[in-house]
């Protein structure tokens, strides 16, 4: 295929115009490729500025193979579980739900294995999704277990009315013992893959507060007012205070080892039986200082 560009841009922002149906990530993987040619020549970097007048050659972008949704038993953490929702405490490594990029089992595959239904408004490949963490990253997540229970739950997360608290250990030394990050979050300009702080993007707060020195690093307490994508670790990577064990933020002699980002608690008013849902769950054997982490010691600020 072959085009002429007509304005000055990035070359990955003009393959998305042309392939509609294709995630931005995997135009970008397809350019890293060197599947794709400017005036000639291979252009090997998402975001290569093309001029006007630029020749744009492009291989054909296959097209991704759809993930098998079938049931696969696993043996899921439930903290929580009525007839409208549950709550599982995700391990490491696991992905919520299939991606273009991922393939593999993924916590959908689990809920699928168990023996009640899934709402539907999140799509066909993310069943019961109402919220995600990272795969890297442990922790609460609530299941929808049908559409009534998971329009109320979606309601409530709009209007910042569930709590969520996370901890993570750091390295570097905060400015205060408590503070708010108030930084609007988008795409990455230079990396399609990432997020980053820029002046267009959408609101997002995290409030920090320092809870133990750890000979690893710097344990701290993390709650969301929003929740964008990897939103705490964008906000204290782009600071100077990256989560250990990040492979994505942090600087590279920071990224071996297990990623130390765990979301601990949740706290919410159940949306059809105006309950109080509070729960906490104590990080995996690889999270540093995971003795210290308690329900009181997380939910024990403001």
């Amino acid at each position: 295929m072959e085009w002429i560009s007509e304005n000055k841009e990035r070359l990955d922002k003009f393959l998305c115009r042309q392939f509609p149906d294709v995630s931005r990530a995997k135009v970008a993987q397809h350019i890293q490729s060197g599947a794709v040619r400017v005036d000639g020549s291979i252009a090997s970097k998402a975001g290569f500025q093309i001029k006007e007048g630029n020749v744009i050659q492009c291989e054909a972008i296959a097209e991704t193979e759809r993930h098998p949704l079938e049931p696969i038993a696993m043996d899921l953490d439930v903290r929580y579980e009525d007839s409208d929702l549950l709550v599982v405490n995700k391990p490491r490594g696991l992905a919520v739900h299939p991606a273009n990029s991922m393939t593999g089992a993924t916590l959908v595959h689990g809920l699928l294995a168990r023996e009640h239904g899934l709402s539907e408004m999140a799509g066909s490949f993310r069943p019961g999704i109402v919220h995600r963490l990272d795969k890297e990253t442990t922790g609460l997540l609530i299941v929808a277990k049908n559409d009534r229970s998971h329009a109320a739950l979606s309601e409530l997360i709009h209007n910042r009315l569930v709590q969520r608290r996370y901890v993570a250990v750091i390295h570097g030394e905060l400015p205060n013992k408590r503070f708010t990050v108030d930084a609007p979050l988008g795409r990455d300009p230079r990396d399609p893959l990432k997020r980053a702080v820029v002046a267009l993007g959408k609101p997002a707060r995290t409030h920090v507060k320092e809870l133990k020195r750890l000979p690893e690093g710097l344990l701290v307490g993390c709650r969301l007012e929003s929740g964008r994508t990897h939103q705490i670790r964008v906000h204290l990577a782009h600071f100077g205070w990256p989560v250990i064990g990040d492979d994505l933020y942090a600087p590279p002699k920071l990224r071996p080892g297990p990623m130390q980002l765990h979301a601990a608690s949740l706290q919410f008013t159940h949306p059809l039986k105006d309950q109080l849902i509070s729960i906490c769950a104590e990080p995996p054997e690889d999270f540093f200082g995971r003795e210290f982490v308690t329900a009181e010691v997380v939910n024990g600020w403001e």
